[in-house]
């Protein structure tokens, strides 16, 4: 039977059990006694919905328990440091269908409620050897310890729920690709310009009949393109996932029953990927990640003119990319070079007549036999003819209007084509790569002009023509008839009448 505690009480029967600030009878220990795991899950949900679970869990105890009449129940153990904290929980609890209680060690009475606001007092204690003496209004009853539970693999076990909306959800993405599909991935993501990592992760052997890990890619995003998310939920080996907590990942289009953000039961560097039908998978430790760029490997295709590198053969699963060029709608930057025809020079010779003794001196040309190659730092838009060049890296040029696909940098660019120093590149529209010595451009000036001709006149003797007398020019008045000595010419004479 119970005593309810009265107000500025100091004495209690109940060992372990004293009277905090505000007068109310507190222990220790709180105590939670939930009459199934059901009932615990409920809690949990409830209670992880506005709260977390971070300050409870460095004393936070569960365990499966047996009364003497055979019943199975949850008891949950923690530290009470404030009266005001067992208020939520026991307001939790008790929507929950549990009951709260606050202790020490083994004799644990009821929590306070509206019928007793500073507690409750054991009138008189039980004798037993069990675990738990509880002391409630409807029973009084000791409980024996079968085994303990650990919440993290508690959370393990809980199905998921269906949950569509999930599938729009934004965040970090993670996606889970059996290892036959992982180089295609990879492929798909470089080819749509996906900014994601990718590593390789090890799961023990599914049974004992296997001699081997089992190894499926990883993958990390930021932005997953939504128009990717029906192939990728559609296409068998890979799995999607929605990053919910530092440690925990749900498959999209379920949701786990409890909030995981709020129960940070994994240790931190490990990953949990709950799954909708299937067991999850558990990482104890995330693999090296690096992005999808870096594992690509490129190769340039051959269309008449000689590659001055070809990319290695992949090795150990690696991917082998043909780099391919494809429109885009980015403002024109750093054109800084252009391409002119052999049919196109006669053009260029008549817009150097119009160019500027500074752009003159600044150009630099370069003659192959596939025509002329200009550049020019500032930009070559002073010369509006033949094929623009952009310089997408040191002497690594692209045509403008143009992206490279794989999109991987201009230092992996130039790294895959291996060629030496002191050569200029120009990646063509059609795939091709002209490599030209950087010595061979010389300053458009210099290669302009063609040789001018030119005559000796010899010099006549100075003293002969300075003696040369000098005629004098007078003018005189023309008088009241200027023109009377002009003669008038006579008309000619008509022919007779009648001829």
């Amino acid at each position: 039977m119970l005593l309810r505690v009265a107000l500025n009480q100091t004495r209690l029967r109940t060992p372990g059990l004293g009277i905090d600030t505000k007068g109310v009878a507190l222990g220790s220990k709180g105590l939670l006694l939930l009459p199934s795991l059901d009932r615990l899950v409920t809690f949990l949900a409830l209670f992880t919905a506005e709260r977390s679970l971070e300050d409870l869990l460095r004393s936070l105890t569960v365990e499966l328990v047996r009364s003497k009449l055979g019943a199975r129940e949850v008891v949950l153990t923690f530290a009470s440091d404030s009266s005001a904290r067992l208020d939520a929980i026991a307001e939790i609890a008790r929507l929950a269908g549990g009951f709260t209680f606050t202790g020490t060690s083994r004799h644990f009475v009821q929590y306070r409620d509206a019928a007793a606001p500073f507690g409750y007092d054991a009138s008189e204690l039980l004798t037993t050897d069990g675990s738990y003496a509880l002391y409630h209004n409807a029973f009084s009853q000791d409980y024996a310890v079968e085994r303990t539970l650990a919440l993290g693999k508690l959370l393990l076990r809980l199905g998921l729920h269906l949950d569509p909306k999930t599938r729009h959800a934004p965040g970090t993405k993670w996606i889970t690709a059996e290892k036959g599909l992982g180089p295609s991935l990879i492929a798909y993501f470089t080819r749509s310009s996906v900014e994601a990592d990718v590593g390789l992760a090890e799961w023990p052997p599914e049974s004992s009949f296997d001699d081997a890990p089992v190894m499926r890619y990883l993958f990390r995003t930021n932005a997953l393109p939504d128009r990717m998310l029906p192939l990728l939920l559609s296409t068998p080996g890979l799995t999607v996932y929605q990053s919910v907590s530092p440690t925990a990942s749900v498959e999209l289009g379920f949701r786990h029953p409890v909030e995981l953000r709020s129960c940070p039961v994994w240790p931190a560097g490990s990953m949990v990927f709950f799954r909708g039908t299937v067991d999850p998978l558990v990482l104890e430790r995330l693999p090296a990640l690096g992005p999808v760029a870096s594992f690509a490997r490129v190769e340039f295709r051959n269309e008449g003119v000689e590659k001055l590198a070809t990319s290695a053969p992949a090795q150990g699963g690696g991917v082998s990319l043909t780099l391919r060029l494809t429109p885009t709608t980015d403002p024109f930057r750093n054109v800084c070079a252009t391409w002119i025809r052999p049919e196109e020079l006669p053009l260029l010779r008549r817009i150097a007549y119009s160019l500027g003794a500074d752009t003159l001196r600044r150009t630099r040309i370069a003659f192959t036999k596939y025509g002329a190659f200009l550049s020019l730092e500032s930009g070559i838009e002073a010369i509006p003819v033949g094929e623009m060049f952009r310089e997408a890296g040191p002497k690594l040029y692209l045509p403008a209007g143009y992206d490279a696909i794989p999109a991987v940098s201009a230092e992996v660019l130039l790294r895959s084509l291996g060629a030496p120093a002191g050569l200029s590149l120009f990646v063509m529209r059609d795939s091709r790569v002209i490599g030209i010595e950087t010595a061979h451009f010389v300053p458009l000036e210099a290669g302009l002009l063609e040789a001018q001709t030119w005559a000796l006149l010899p010099a006549a003797e100075l003293e002969p023509a300075l003696m040369s007398e000098v005629p004098t020019l007078v003018f005189e008045s023309p008088g009241f008839r200027p023109l009377a000595d002009i003669e008038q010419p006579v008309p000619p004479a008509l022919p007779p009448a009648g001829s």
